[in-house]
């Protein structure tokens, strides 16, 4: 498991009975997580005195219960600094568990000791974008959602990367790369981190199992001949690790040699010295 460890700003303080309970800089939450089947250690304060709780409705969907809580919020994590805005649907803006695939993107890239052109794609409030910027690579975002591109931008902006060259994209991610191939552009790095049930602009579906392989394939059209790594992220919890190995060996490592790895992600839990599992990541490396 790859624990997203260097966290000072953020902190999962126990977990259980369906829930997380979370400090978010000064800001304690309360949000549903299925993967916390046993029971909370239940010591810490936070569970009767948080600042806001996200409570699911038994007809769907939920809503946050507010005590104090500013409408947003930012949390630093090294040199980057993130705008956290409670969601609908229990999302802040941010998923902390990734920073471990940052760490390892900005490593690759600093040591890369050439030029790097990344994709991400699914790009989300552009966590992995700003890392990979702050690293010093030149960075393509690309995320149907118009919303999340102006919120990525705004980390970059937070983060003093708002002159860096990264290109705002707001498109589907199939059709896009597909033009990207017919103009013969192409990418040093890609990462990904595709729903599992999601639909484009235009009302295209996808479904994650359905999808990911020949989207993958898709992808790997847009390779340079030297590609640095390719990261692949799922949430799904019927997709292991495993699976993303299988991806990454037969569609790049065939081709393009180098090493396939692929674990969980997790957050190291401070009640219990263990780790909550948060979905799996497939790392593809050219050594």
């Amino acid at each position: 498991m790859w624990r997203s460890d260097g966290w000072k700003d953020y902190e999962l303080l126990d977990c259980g009975n369906g829930e997380r309970l979370e400090r978010w800089g000064k800001h304690i939450l309360v949000r549903p997580d299925p993967q916390a089947i046993w029971r909370p250690e239940g010591k810490h304060p936070g569970w009767r005195k948080y600042d806001a709780r996200y409570q699911r409705s038994s007809t769907g969907g939920g809503q946050w219960v507010k005590k104090e809580l500013p409408p947003r919020w930012t949390l630093g994590y090294g040199v980057l600094t993130f705008n956290i805005k409670p969601m609908n649907f229990k999302h802040t803006g941010l998923f902390p568990e990734q920073a471990a695939n940052w760490d390892f993107a900005m490593e690759r890239i600093r040591t890369a000791g050439r030029p790097i052109w990344v994709l991400n794609l699914f790009a989300y409030t552009g966590g992995a974008t700003v890392a990979c910027a702050a690293a010093g690579a030149s960075v393509c975002h690309v995320d149907a959602a118009k919303g999340m591109v102006s919120w990525a931008r705004e980390n970059a902006t937070s983060s003093g990367l708002s002159e860096a060259p990264i290109r705002w994209i707001v498109d589907d991610c199939a059709k896009f790369v597909e033009r990207e191939i017919r103009r013969g552009r192409t990418y040093d790095a890609v990462i990904m981190d595709p729903p599992s049930y999601g639909r484009g602009p235009s009302g295209e579906i996808w479904k994650l199992e359905e999808n990911l392989f020949p989207f993958v394939e898709l992808v790997t059209g847009v390779l340079s001949d030297r590609p640095l790594f390719f990261l692949i992220n799922s949430y799904t919890t019927g997709l292991s690790a495993s699976v993303l190995t299988y991806l990454l060996e037969t569609l790049v490592a065939r081709r393009h040699g180098g090493h396939t790895d692929s674990q969980e992600l997790g957050l190291p839990v401070t009640s219990t010295g263990l780790a909550l599992p948060c979905g799996a990541t497939g790392r593809w490396t050219c050594d």
